[in-house]
């Protein structure tokens, strides 16, 4: 599946106010026989989402009316801690989540995530709380989010505040590649580059 383009997203968000949510949370273990992407938003924190009888549990996030249709998740410290399995960036990718935002991720799950299109972005720990107040305010408040300028912003405020990303992976999720279509689109330079290397023969 390519991954999509980001540029500028603007959405209502996804409480999730809980610290260190690993990633067995995020996609429990039971689920991690598939080798493909496919089905994993379903199963997208299926221990908090669903009951024992598969119904959905009325008050957890996902399950709230009205979130629905939301495309980051703003979540507590630390997410993504445990285990280094890349398909708790399937899950959030296939709920169909372009963004996570909190005021620290582990750095596996962050690579991860960048590697399937979904955008962490980490923020203060003040402006962290300043989010949830606002969506709490409001469950239609807005976040826009500038992977060009690096910023976040708060539409209901104007609050902003800049993140940090790798710049290669910022290339990356502006463009839609992966690590090899970055490559395939650099061909013509690398073909350039072998040109100019010094013959062996």
């Amino acid at each position: 599946m390519p991954i999509e383009k980001f540029t500028t997203l603007i959405s209502t968000a996804y409480p999730l106010p809980i610290e260190n949510v690993d990633t067995d949370q995020i996609i429990p273990a039971r689920f991690l026989k598939a080798t493909t992407k496919d089905g994993f938003g379903d199963n997208l924190f299926a221990d908090w989402r669903y009951n024992k009888d598969g119904s959905p549990k009325e008050d957890f996030v996902l399950n709230k009316p009205e979130y629905q249709g939301s495309k980051i998740l703003v979540a507590g410290k630390n997410f993504g801690s445990g285990s280094s399995r890349e398909h708790a960036a399937w899950a959030v990718q296939g709920y169909g989540l372009r963004a996570v935002v909190s005021s620290f991720f582990a750095d596996i799950f962050k690579n991860n995530a960048l590697n399937n299109g979904v955008l962490p972005v980490q923020v203060s720990e003040e402006f962290l709380q300043k989010i949830f107040a606002e969506i709490e305010k409001d469950p239609k408040t807005e976040i826009e989010i500038n992977l060009e300028k690096q910023t976040i912003t708060l539409k209901a405020t104007g609050e902003s505040e800049g993140f940090e990303i790798n710049s290669y992976k910022k290339d990356c999720m502006l463009n839609g590649f992966d690590d090899i279509d970055y490559l395939l689109n650099m061909k013509d330079e690398i073909a350039e580059f072998e040109k100019k290397l010094p013959s062996f023969n």
